[in-house]
């Protein structure tokens, strides 16, 4: 095996709340960082030669995984249908449309006439934008509700730091100066003439509001929010007769307005934050409607409220709160009311008439994803849906509310040919020990056997409320085609069965989220779908949080950990204010700056701080240079804390992308490279790759 780079030790003692930490990697983190995220060039040349090491042994250790990581690109890009076209968006007289070319790394943005397949205008060729660079991404697009302007955000760093452009259409030039220092989020008002934007501060947080004509001009300040623990973003209503402004944390929110009739207007105060309550607005043509948890409702119901009046106090329940089952979106059209539940890891829609009347979409398989798409048009009768599972491509539905009939627009197509028969799509619960029964999505080929053989990914996350849908991935399909079973846990931590689910496994609860991971992995174990150690764990960002935990917890149910950028140094993180979003997150973890419990509880799992001298797994940990939300040397001090710890002799290994952030390469091929490596680190563990001179 190649000689691993030897991380240098300067202890660094660190007094907080009475307790005392060391802290032996602390020179990692560049205190200059915000300046890093906008130039790479200019991270510390110590720490820049330490990641260049890194990156050279783990490419060492894994070169005899070369040839597969070039057939599992070839495979993955083979799955893609190079020349595609998302289903054209009806908007008035025109329809809107991203498409690709062969070979092509970035995407077109493009609009046709309403009902017609010629006379195609280019809004954004996004690879002329990216050409001389080494990342860019597109973010937000909109075209003004005139249709004669077209807006853009563009990272070109991988650090979230958004410029917003706009294009006049009738010219083909951009206007105005670009707008500079944003998180990307901006809309037109409704007549066309005003932009309207998030700005970002010098600690990568949105604090400002910010307004100017659309042609350009000096901007004005719209509203500031003082409370830095607290998200922000801006919108219009589906019936486009609003401009909202949207303030929130994990657990409170609240939302101001701005008559599209009077742009100008200071913005109105609907309901006052409250903590622990949530809500957002959407106007209805003639009312509010409001989705919120308010009084008890855990899962969410949604009420209404007079035009004049969107405070709670004239809020009347019009869909009642449901326990088990949460109200993920709604969405208005003018006759119709849509909204997404998701209840036992699944999804359906449900519509309702004005007059009350409803009818759902649901589909009966075990597990599946089932999604509401959006829509530009408010004067419609047809909603568009998405509907996939873990073994079928994506089918794109519009569907007439009405007449109660569906049109298949599209079928994602796989060049190199899938048979959906060819796997079995399962869905078991693994129960924990308080009771809890956790769901379990699987995939496997119709002939892997289940008999313990077969090596198993098993991929969770389980945090902020988010939930992990039992979609189609085929980049999965160079895992599952060579024999292994792929496993979703649908973890506490996210919403999969309810908001209460997100809610029993954060702060002084948090353990749940990994506890019930291992449940999974056991009662996969149990039942011959997997063998202990011949397990490969996966997870990202906060879900690298999950992996750094149960690689403490039980590293011997793993093969190998692939946790990609890697939330693990949770003391530091959570005490550094100056970090994008330290202060926004203290709802969800615990503020160790001020609460000596929050410091106990959350030392007593931090991955960083309790990595120990035992056996761990493989694990390969990865990273981005302008990361803003996972930081660079969060997973570069694990690794370094890792690797002399271990007792295994099992490879540590780290790679930091040096050109791009949280998302890893912006063009679609180069990202496939991303998780092709990954992936092949996934059977290069469970093959025991580095007892084999051949890899």
């Amino acid at each position: 095996m190649p000689t691993p780079p030897v991380a240098r030790r300067i202890p660094v003692t660190i007094e907080q709340l009475g307790r005392v930490r060391t802290d032996d990697y602390q020179w990692m983190k560049d205190d200059n960082w915000q300046a890093v995220l906008r130039d790479p060039s200019l991270i510390k040349a110590d720490v820049r030669e330490h990641l260049q090491a890194e990156n050279a042994y783990r490419e060492a250790v894994l070169a005899p995984t070369a040839d597969l990581q070039e057939a599992m690109f070839n495979e993955m890009r083979g799955r893609i249908k190079e020349d595609d076209s998302s289903v054209p968006a009806a908007y008035g007289d025109w329809e809107y449309y991203v498409r690709y070319e062969t070979g092509a790394q970035h995407p077109f943005y493009c609009r046709r006439p309403k009902g017609q397949t010629t006379e195609e205008q280019i809004l954004l060729d996004a690879n002329a934008l990216a050409e001389g660079k080494d990342y860019s991404s597109v973010g937000s697009t909109s075209p003004s509700p005139n249709h004669r302007y077209f807006v853009y955000a563009e990272d070109d760093q991988g650090s979230e730091v958004y410029k917003i452009y706009v294009k006049d259409l009738t010219t083909g030039d951009l206007i105005g100066d670009p707008i500079d220092e944003t998180v990307g989020d901006f809309t037109v008002s409704p007549d066309s003439q005003w932009l309207f934007w998030t700005n970002r501060d010098d600690n990568g947080r949105p604090d400002k509001i910010y307004r100017r004509p659309i042609t350009g001009g000096e901007r004005t300040l719209v509203y500031e929010e003082t409370d830095d623990g607290m998200f922000m973003g801006v919108g219009r209503t589906s019936d486009n007769a609003f401009v909202v402004i949207g303030i929130q944390n994990q657990e409170t929110s609240e939302t101001r307005y701005i008559d599209g009739s009077n742009p100008t207007a200071e913005p109105t105060l609907a309901e006052p934050r409250s903590e622990g309550v949530l809500y957002d607005l959407d106007h209805w043509g003639d009312r509010w409607i409001i989705r919120t948890n308010a009084d008890g409702a855990v899962d969410f119901k949604v009420c209404e409220a007079s035009t004049s009046n969107p405070a709670k106090s004239g809020w009347t329940d019009l869909i009642p709160f449901t326990a088990g089952k949460i109200i993920e979106q709604v969405g208005l059209f003018e006759n119709w009311l849509v909204r997404q539940e998701r209840a036992d890891a699944n999804t359906r829609i449900v519509v309702r008439s004005r007059a009350g009347e409803e009818h759902a979409i649901a589909v009966d398989e075990p597990a599946y994803a089932l999604s509401r798409q959006g829509s530009y048009d408010f004067s419609t009768d047809v909603m568009r849906y998405a509907y996939n599972s873990m073994a079928r491509p994506t089918e794109t539905w519009d569907y007439d509310m009405a007449s109660r009939t569906r049109t298949l627009r599209k079928t994602q197509e796989i060049p190199s040919g899938h048979n959906p028969e060819d796997y079995v799509v399962e869905r078991m619960e693994a129960p924990h020990a308080d009771g809890a029964m956790v769901p379990i999505s699987i995939l496997r080929r119709r002939d892997t056997p289940v008999d313990g053989s077969a090596p198993l990914l098993l991929y969770g996350y389980g945090s902020y409320g988010i939930p992990m849908s039992a979609s189609f991935n085929a980049n999965r399909l160079s895992l599952v085609d060579r024999g292994f079973i792929y496993a979703i846990a649908h973890i506490r931590g996210g919403s999969d069965k309810g908001w209460g689910w997100f809610l029993a496994a954060r702060r002084f609860t948090k353990k749940k989220t990994f506890e019930d991971f291992v449940a999974c992995a056991e009662h996969l174990i149990a039942h011959n779908y997997a063998t202990a150690g011949n397990i490969v764990a996966h997870g990202g960002s906060a879900g690298g949080l999950l992996m750094g935990a149960v690689t403490n917890m039980r590293p011997d149910l793993w093969a190998g950990v692939l946790a990609n950028v890697p939330f693990v140094d949770v003391i530091n993180t959570m005490s550094d204010t100056s970090l994008p979003l330290t202060p926004p997150e203290w709802p969800e973890w615990g503020n160790p700056i001020e609460d000596a419990e929050a410091y106990d509880y959350m030392m007593s799992y931090s991955p960083y701080d309790q990595v120990e001298a035992k056996a761990y797994p493989a694990i390969l940990a990865t990273g981005g240079l302008s990361d803003p939300r996972v930081t660079y040397w969060e997973p570069e001090k694990w690794v370094a804390k890792l690797r002399p710890a271990t007792t295994s002799g099992k490879p540590v290994l780290l790679k930091i992308n040096m050109t791009a952030g949280h998302f890893a390469s912006s063009g679609r091929f180069d990202y496939l490279r991303d998780i092709a490596h990954d992936y092949a680190f996934c059977v290069w563990a469970a093959q025991r790759g580095w007892e084999r001179p051949d890899g």
